[in-house]
């Protein structure tokens, strides 16, 4: 934990904005499952990389967090926006210890969580699920849903523009879900 952290501080963070397989191999020597062509920004926080799956063709935005005490899984043409927090870990209030609860996060394939959107530990994002910005999730988000609010809830279905940006998603998806 103490050289990822390092890792992390003086050679991941000052790396210039394109280096995106630099990033890729260090997070990949940390243990971290990923797809080809996926792009993390210098500035996103990981802790624990090895518990970290992301799909092919995922983008990882400025400032986004990954607090991996368990199992973070992002399917293929997933978008986590800046400053989004993807959270497996909570404690337990009512436990005089404080006891830690963690809980793993599955975010579906062609899922956008939008800036600043905190998603807690346990929850599912469907395929396709909007989370818009700074909403906070506590529950499985139906797959090609629109999700706004604190705490969130559906406001409508996620459309695309055309049907055939859709069925091509849902092909890459198909082959993503093949190779992860």
């Amino acid at each position: 934990m103490v050289i990822w952290d390092l890792v992390q501080q003086m050679l991941i963070h000052p790396s210039p904005h394109p280096f995106y397989g630099w990033r890729r191999f260090w997070y990949r020597l940390f243990g971290a499952q990923l797809g080809r062509g996926v792009l993390i920004r210098k500035s996103v926080r990981c802790n624990y990389p090895w518990n970290v799956t992301i799909g092919e063709h995922v983008w990882i935005g400025d400032e986004a967090t990954l607090y991996a005490l368990a199992a973070i899984n992002i399917g293929a043409h997933a978008v986590i926006s800046q400053q989004a927090y993807i959270c497996t870990g909570t404690h337990d209030h009512r436990d005089p210890q404080f006891g830690l609860i963690v809980k793993p996060v599955q975010i579906g394939c062609g899922a956008w969580i939008a800036l600043g959107a905190l998603v807690l530990p346990g929850v599912t994002i469907g395929e396709g699920a909007l989370i818009a910005a700074r909403a906070v999730v506590t529950r499985n988000a139906e797959a090609w849903t629109v999700y706004r609010g604190s705490p969130a809830v559906a406001t409508g279905p996620r459309e695309l523009r055309s049907a055939d940006a859709a069925d091509s998603l849902e092909a890459s998806s198909v082959r993503g879900a093949a190779h992860a």
